[in-house]
């Protein structure tokens, strides 16, 4: 029974791993291939959107818990608080694309195949993996503040590179077009966003502690 859990559990991690770099480099291919910009800055913005970031967290977790699961990375991402983290990343991802960006614009063909991989079909399955696999007992509500650092920081880097280069990846963001004080009130709800539902899925997980008793 033993060997046959640690199988599925290899496969739903193939599964993740292979789904999301298959979905980041063919990202990564559509946006060179339609590139407005020169190859360079392309890939640069390619790599500043927090989808992108997050979606290859994704991977990389799944890619060292597939292949290397006692490797030093393998066991970093085997930590119930670190994979609960990136968990928080992809579901935010998912979140405010289908609340907000999904209606911006109509992709479709190749793009459409990708961002509802990166989007709905990544998410959803890191969360049933979550939910199902993460040992929850060692989390606690003190650990949704390093889980901000990753936001915050890439909150800083999107702008004060924009200030430079004026490109936004996200429109909530764009200080051309929304001014400073719209992006950082934008900032501020996104980063309550992200306390709201981490301290959600650490009292799932509470809640499944309760229960299991």
């Amino acid at each position: 029974m033993q060997d046959q859990s640690i199988k599925f559990h290899s496969r739903f991690f193939a599964i993740i791993a292979i789904v999301g770099w298959f979905a980041v480099l063919l990202q990564l291919y559509l946006i060179i291939l339609n590139r407005v910009a020169s190859l360079l800055e392309t890939i640069v913005r390619f790599f500043s959107f927090f989808t992108i970031q997050s979606n290859i967290l994704v991977a990389l977790c799944f890619t060292f818990l597939w292949l290397k699961p006692k490797s030093k990375w393998g066991l970093f991402f085997s930590k119930p608080k670190n994979t609960t983290a990136i968990t928080l990343y992809i579901i935010i991802v998912g979140l405010v694309y289908n609340a907000i960006l999904r209606f911006l614009w109509a992709p479709t063909g190749s793009q459409k195949v990708v961002d509802e991989l990166l989007h709905l079909v990544i998410p959803v399955l890191v969360f049933v993996f979550w939910i199902v696999f993460v040992p929850k007992k060692e989390l606690e509500f003190k650990n949704i503040f390093p889980w901000l650092i990753f936001p915050s920081v890439y909150l800083v880097y999107t702008l004060v590179r924009g200030a430079f280069f004026s490109f936004y990846p996200y429109p909530f963001v764009n200080v051309t077009v929304l001014g400073y004080s719209k992006v950082l009130l934008n900032s501020f709800f996104m980063l309550l966003a992200f306390l709201f539902f981490g301290t959600l899925l650490i009292g799932i997980g509470k809640m499944k502690r309760v229960n299991s008793k």
